[in-house]
């Protein structure tokens, strides 16, 4: 199996890691079928983890690389990182200031984003969604950049990436679909709103792979891009979630956990 996964194209390559990091979402959703009430604690430890994972791949997976790309070019090696960083951030911000999206716990006259009539399930499906796009892009970057044969883009970085996100998926899943089941919508719904917020996850993963291997000299630039948009959604998004429900030290040793495994990860097997 590896073997057979090694010898595909970068792209179906990046197709089949975050087709991996939407089934974690779905997995996460499904536990919508075992339990109706979860406990406020689970969630925020479950969301903050989800961020700390984000934190580390976007250093060791994405910055980290884009340094060693950057490095012999015109410009300052720190130049490619610094601007690709940036658009990443603001992009999402762009991106943040116009999509309808709602925040857990939240009502729904608080959404973000243009106003709109839609329901709240699709608005707090729409706020995990906005994770899920740079969580995408950064995966098929990553597989993409495999083609510049540079030691810190691997094969074994891309795919302990891809096993980072997919970790951190699930308890975001699981984060969508139990609120929607405490608040009365039928298991099946539930399951479906929760699983439907990764679908994102392979059209961005293969959309960063194509344009990476296209255009070869903007990889520092995209892995950076990628970091940006991830660290722009913990810091705006994920983290002040997990702890606006009165657990701020558990949720901070969730941010803690994750990090930590998604450093081991790509330390380890990267």
């Amino acid at each position: 199996m590896i073997e057979y996964f090694a010898s595909l194209g970068h792209i179906t390559q990046a197709l089949v890691a975050t087709c991996f990091t939407w089934g974690m979402t779905a997995l996460g959703a499904s536990l919508v079928f075992i339990g109706k009430h979860p406990d406020r604690k689970v969630l925020d430890f479950a969301l903050a983890f989800a961020g700390g994972v984000m934190i580390a791949a976007s250093y060791w997976s994405l910055l980290a690389p884009a340094i060693e790309m950057s490095e012999g070019g015109a410009l300052p090696v720190w130049a490619p990182p610094a601007v690709g960083f940036l658009a990443g951030g603001l992009s999402l911000r762009l991106v943040d200031r116009v999509l309808p999206h709602l925040h857990r716990f939240l009502p729904t006259s608080e959404a973000e984003g243009i106003k709109t009539s839609w329901q709240r399930s699709t608005l707090l499906v729409l706020a995990i969604t906005l994770h899920n796009i740079p969580e995408g892009l950064a995966v098929g970057v990553a597989f993409g950049a495999i083609e510049a044969g540079l030691p810190s883009a691997s094969l074994a970085s891309a795919v302990a990436l891809a096993v980072g996100i997919g970790i951190q998926n699930f308890p975001e899943g699981m984060a969508v679909s139990l609120p929607l089941r405490r608040e009365g919508m039928g298991q099946g719904r539930s399951f479906f709103y929760g699983q439907i917020s990764g679908i994102v996850e392979p059209m961005a993963g293969v959309l960063g792979a194509s344009i990476v291997i296209v255009a070869q000299f903007i990889l520092p630039y995209a892995l950076a891009f990628a970091a940006g948009a991830m660290i722009f959604v913990v810091v705006e998004e994920v983290i002040p979630e997990s702890q606006c429900g009165g657990n701020s030290d558990l949720a901070t040793m969730g941010v803690m956990m994750g990090f930590t495994i998604m450093m081991i990860l790509d330390v380890a097997f990267g």
